[in-house]
């Protein structure tokens, strides 16, 4: 068979298996009905609140986008997030429609100390897009995504998706750092930092962020750059959603040949200590242009397979140099790595990490491949568990510790330990599975990445010295910590 063809085929029915899909289905709720009485709410500090049939109504006649309460026809679809571990109900939906909705709802949640959920692109793993008898301002409907070629900018909607930005840029032959996969959200993966398989040449997503709109606690509409609210601008980017809701990011663009040098080269994991120790040597010399990261998955019958993602984003040919050397490593039984499409790659994770799969995930940074580390990955797998990764260095590793707030600029790649299954049967077995493999691992690893991590909620420690300068930000405009369903940062 075709060793190009296998690649395509059966590799990507093992991902698929890896993370299995549950096809999301539309729930059909019931006719909705207006408050006829106050309704339950839950304040910030857990306490059941009353929540004012009047307010209700007002906010719902200030707002351009329907307040949705339990019973409105889009009432479920609209509280359904990508990882269907979480099955919560907000009290309230405030589905915004422009920045002035967005003020509404902030306000309204402030006056109330109301929980608050910001729901982006929903693709948060952890699941804080969403919340129990909370209120979840819903940006989806935010996804507009517009193109200056003149300046080489961007401008993407709060709600808008990664896949989004690629299809509006690609055209005008321009490009920035987008991810891994397409449906998720534009807004929590720039705020966390951003990781992608440009970063080594173009930074991360917040270094190619060149202003935002954001709302913050106080409900006032601010634009922030370098100019603007310096300080809050600067914790943005890597502060997570600390400080507000994002409803517009200007990006910087970059000149870019979409045809790249891309795909995966895949050996059976018997041969993983090989590869992953070629690799930790291998990959300390790549150049800017060359992205290249480990990934070990499951077969629908059973293997278990190391795979090399790559993309050489510069002349394919000086790529194919480059590579020549991973080439030739053991014995792989595929290889699909051609000059193609960018979108190819861009989108090829998008069936297996489908919306509607229940899911859990660790992770962490390695500032170091040492042989230690490649001996526990190898002595720790579980078939169970897909390891996957963001590569970082070259262009990331040059930006100041303390440039932005993102905290983990010596790290050379991020790993991350996942599974994903349907039946909610298997969560206790399949949480227990990623715990364990992270608890093997985790001496070899330094830092969390907030957009991913299930169990790290506590921010001290992890943003190391930026940590006092985010609390004080923090605590200029967010004194209440109205915005806490995230990595929690604490106003000073």
């Amino acid at each position: 068979m075709d060793r190009r063809l296998f690649c395509k085929t059966t590799l990507a029915a093992s991902m698929t298996a890896a993370y299995p899909l549950l096809a999301a289905c539309e729930k059909k709720g019931t006719v909705a009905t207006h408050a006829n009485t106050s309704i339950r709410g839950i304040s910030l500090d857990g306490a059941e609140i009353e929540l004012e049939k009047a307010a209700i109504k007002e906010l719902g006649e200030a707002m351009g986008g329907p307040v949705m309460l339990s019973g409105h026809p889009d009432y479920d679809g609209a509280r359904t997030i990508w990882n269907g571990m979480h099955d919560k109900r907000p009290a309230l939906i405030a589905r915004c429609l422009n920045s002035q909705d967005v003020s509404h709802a902030v306000t309204f949640a402030r006056e109330r100390n109301l929980l608050v959920a910001v729901r982006g692109g929903g693709h948060s793993w952890p699941g804080k897009s969403i919340c129990d008898d909370g209120l979840m301002i819903d940006l989806s409907q935010l996804t507009d995504v517009s193109v200056n070629a003149e300046t080489q900018r961007a401008f993407a909607g709060g709600g808008a998706l990664l896949g989004h930005l690629d299809q509006a840029s690609l055209p005008h032959g321009l490009v920035t750092t987008a991810g891994v996969i397409s449906h998720t959200g534009v807004g929590g993966f720039t705020l966390g930092g951003g990781f992608g398989r440009l970063n080594r040449k173009y930074g991360l997503a917040i270094d190619n962020l060149c202003s935002a709109e954001i709302i913050t606690a106080d409900g006032k509409i601010r634009t922030v750059d370098k100019d603007r609210d310096p300080d809050l601008f600067w914790a943005i980017r890597g502060g997570g959603g600390n400080f507000g809701v994002v409803t517009t990011f200007e990006f910087m663009l970059h000149p870019f040949d979409r045809n790249v040098l891309s795909g995966n080269i895949v050996w059976p994991f018997e041969q993983a200590r090989d590869v992953l120790e070629f690799y930790a040597e291998w990959s300390a010399g790549l150049s800017d242009e060359m992205y290249a990261g480990p990934t070990t998955l499951t077969t629908p019958e059973g293997a278990r397979l190391i795979m090399i993602d790559v993309v050489y984003n510069g002349d394919p040919s000086a790529g194919e140099k480059e590579l020549a050397p991973l080439r030739t490593l053991g014995s792989p039984i595929a290889d699909d790595v051609i000059a193609q499409d960018y979108t190819v790659l861009q989108t090829n994770l998008d069936v297996p990490f489908g919306h509607g799969i229940r899911s859990y995930a660790k992770n962490g940074m390695v500032k170091e491949w040492t042989q230690g580390l490649v001996d526990t990955m190898v002595e720790a797998d579980d078939p169970r568990v897909f390891v996957g990764n963001h590569v970082a260095g070259a262009a990331v590793k040059r930006v100041g510790e303390l440039d932005t707030a993102f905290p983990h600029r010596n790290a050379e790649i991020m790993i991350v330990m996942a599974a994903g299954w349907m039946d909610a049967e298997q969560d206790d077995e399949l949480i227990a599975a990623s715990r364990a493999y992270y608890k093997a691992v985790e001496p070899h690893l330094g830092g969390y990445y907030g957009n991913i991590d299930f169990d790290q909620s506590q921010a001290v420690g992890n943003y190391g010295p930026a940590y006092e300068r985010l609390s004080k930000i923090k605590g200029q405009y967010d004194a209440g910590n109205l915005f806490r369903l995230n990595s929690n940062i604490k106003p000073a």
